[in-house]
């Protein structure tokens, strides 16, 4: 198991029932990156794939 797994299945054990949008997870990501800006670089890669993700699947 992954470090990173532990803090993704307490966010699910957690808030795995609410629903949000992607303006609330855009802004939760703003304010990590200003409270952590050494990670601006991995929070924009995962943005553009989350942001990407369904782009294999268009024909």
């Amino acid at each position: 198991m992954y470090h990173t797994d532990r803090g993704i299945e307490e966010l699910e054990q957690r808030r795995g029932e609410e629903e949000v949008t992607f303006a609330w997870l855009a802004d939760k990501l703003r304010e990590f990156v200003d409270a952590n800006p050494d990670f601006e670089t991995p929070i924009e890669r995962f943005a553009t794939f989350l942001a990407r993700d369904d782009d294999d699947f268009e024909d």
